[in-house]
């Protein structure tokens, strides 16, 4: 069974290459899942494997981030009943919704 997290990360986390360096990281461990970036200056990630102690420790990486980003708060949101992902990619926020998407 996979574990799916939404994680949401905020403080300077956009125009830092930060979706790349979750895409990387992400890769790297086998989990699965997206990055974006928000209209409110935070960055969203959806995280998925089937060991909690991975998505952990990519929790810890996201919270230190890339050499120029700040992080200054980030949420974990174990997920119920969402798809299963393959691959790790960057989704585009909807230039239609003004409000982040839940």
């Amino acid at each position: 069974m996979k574990l799916t997290w939404k994680v949401v990360i905020g403080g300077r986390v956009q125009g830092v290459c930060y979706r790349a360096f979750t895409i990387e990281q992400a890769r790297r461990l086998g989990v699965t899942g997206w990055v974006r970036n928000e209209r409110n200056s935070k960055v969203t990630a959806m995280l998925q494997h089937t060991e909690e102690k991975v998505l952990s420790k990519l929790a810890g990486m996201l919270r230190e981030g890339p050499p120029a980003a700040w992080v200054d708060s980030i949420e974990i949101f174990p997920q119920a009943e969402v798809e299963e992902f393959t691959g790790f990619r960057i989704e585009e926020v909807s230039p239609w919704s003004s409000r982040v998407p839940g």
